[in-house]
């Protein structure tokens, strides 16, 4: 049996791996195919594109792991099936459930570890892709000064350049407004030709400019006066250091995105939502303590038991029978702004406390996800194994048709219960065990029907039933 279990566990090791990084590199070319906006033409290090990319791998694999134990457990018992190793292990005995054995313990691991990540690796690795995807995006682009256009991406500085050489340093026809001052176009630099390079640390943009002319207007109190000079300076050479500070990566202190409830534990996040949740109670309790207070105009009535108010009496009394006709208008007038000016609040109000209760909800989403995608590789696998034995097929044919329409109805599934609970339409609980809740009942199904010799994709099977069905009409 030893034997056995190493020969089925290391079929099944070879295409867990190949599926899981193939999903992974997948997921991964989405995301690129998404951020590459933000990405391209910033003059990035490759270090940091390598960067982001591991973090942004290590969020992905909450969904490339289950997708990888589906793929991979079809493809094994498929193989296994194919080639009639599983006719020869139940002839010598063996039944379907054992030959499992090794897999579902394997799969096991697989859950156990898929929580501890998702407890304690993965909100890491949403800080550090969350921080570092919002100093790329942040990032300036390049610098790229093309000829004939006003470059503008220099602090305070308006660059045109007419051409430029085939070496890319020698420039031609040169113009620079100098805005440092604020006092708009008063500082202008023109020269015949030039060399931009850079210095060694790549910190300064240096133009070193020939045979041109600075052109001011001498101003006080930022005002142009007519009393003041024009200034005009000619140079042979005239070198001019550009501060290339604002084009590096800044990075954003990562404590300012701790707050998210991506980048909570299980811990974390049970304490965050426990002081939400108190918070939002206490909130309501004091909105309708101030409401009453606010607006209590039946004062005659304020210090009796509601419950034991006769309505039908206070119906009948007419509380403005002692009033003239206009204070009766001005009362009236008073009641509807009154109400107006409830309605209103009580909207407002609304608005505040369905944010807040969004908000619970998806801390209590995130703490369920903790958990599902440990369990959703649990049921993925008892969905693959019995749907490998019984379509009997290996491969990347078959298997990947099978594996990607049970994924898909997974994913949708999942968002789609994961989109309710936020909205508060259902519980955060049943929206996030939604899919497992109904893919699990289909696993089961599938296991009894591959440990009891059934073919399901067998047509002949399905021949006979409607020829004994027609037979029995006629």
């Amino acid at each position: 049996m030893k034997k056995l279990h190493l020969l089925i566990i290391k079929n099944y090791l070879g295409p867990f791996i190949a599926t899981f990084f193939i999903s992974l590199f997948i997921l991964l070319m989405q995301f690129l195919w998404k951020y590459i906006d933000d990405l391209a033409g910033k003059g990035l290090e490759w270090y940091v594109i390598a960067e982001l990319m591991f973090y942004t791998a290590s969020t992905l694999v909450p969904l490339a792991l289950p997708l990888a134990i589906l793929l991979s457990s079809i493809m094994t018992f498929g193989n296994l099936g194919e080639h009639y190793e599983i006719v020869a292990l139940k002839a010598a005995g063996i039944s379907l459930r054992k030959i499992m054995n090794p897999l579902i313990v394997t799969s096991v691991i697989l859950s156990i570890a898929a929580f501890g990540f998702s407890n304690y690796i993965l909100p890491l690795a949403n800080l550090k892709m969350d921080s570092l995807l919002y100093d790329v995006k942040e990032k300036k682009p390049a610098l790229n000064i093309r000829p004939g256009f006003f470059n503008k991406d220099m602090e305070n500085y308006s660059i045109r350049i007419g051409s430029k050489d085939d070496d890319g340093k020698t420039i031609h026809d040169v113009m620079i407004y100098n805005h440092a001052d604020n006092n708009g176009n008063t500082d202008l630099t023109v020269a015949n030709s030039g060399k931009m390079e850079q210095t060694e640390n790549k910190k300064y943009m240096v133009f070193s400019l020939f045979n041109g002319c600075n052109y001011k207007e001498e101003t006080e109190n930022n005002q142009i006066q007519p009393t003041y000079p024009f200034r005009r300076t000619y140079f042979k050479e005239n070198i001019i250091y550009f501060d290339l500070s604002g084009f590096d990566l800044n990075r954003t202190n990562e404590e300012l995105f701790k707050t998210n409830m991506q980048m909570l534990n299980l811990k974390q996040l049970g304490i965050a939502e426990d002081s939400l949740t108190k918070e939002y109670a206490v909130r309501k309790l004091d909105y309708t303590q101030n409401l009453v207070k606010n607006y209590n105009w039946f004062s005659q009535y304020s210090k009796l038991d509601s419950i034991k108010l006769d309505t039908a009496k206070i119906l009948q009394e007419d509380f403005l029978s002692n009033f003239s006709k206009q204070e009766k208008l001005n009362i009236t007038d008073l009641a509807i702004n009154t109400a107006r000016s409830i309605k209103e609040n009580l909207s407002f109000t609304k608005d505040e406390f369905v944010q807040k209760e969004r908000r619970i909800n998806r801390y209590k989403i995130e703490w369920h996800r903790k958990f599902t995608l440990s369990f959703a590789c649990l049921v993925l696998f008892f969905i693959g194994a019995p749907l490998g034995a019984l379509i009997r097929k290996g491969g990347f044919g078959m298997p990947v048709v099978m594996s990607i329409l049970f994924f898909v109805a997974f994913h949708i599934i999942s968002i789609s219960g994961e989109k309710f609970a936020r909205e508060g339409i259902i519980d955060p609980y049943k929206g996030m065990w939604l899919a497992s809740a109904i893919l699990l009942p289909i696993g089961i199904a599938l296991t009894l029907k591959a440990t009891t010799d059934i073919s399901l994709f067998d047509m002949n099977n399905y021949r006979e039933l409607f020829s004994k069905l027609f037979k029995r009409k006629k």
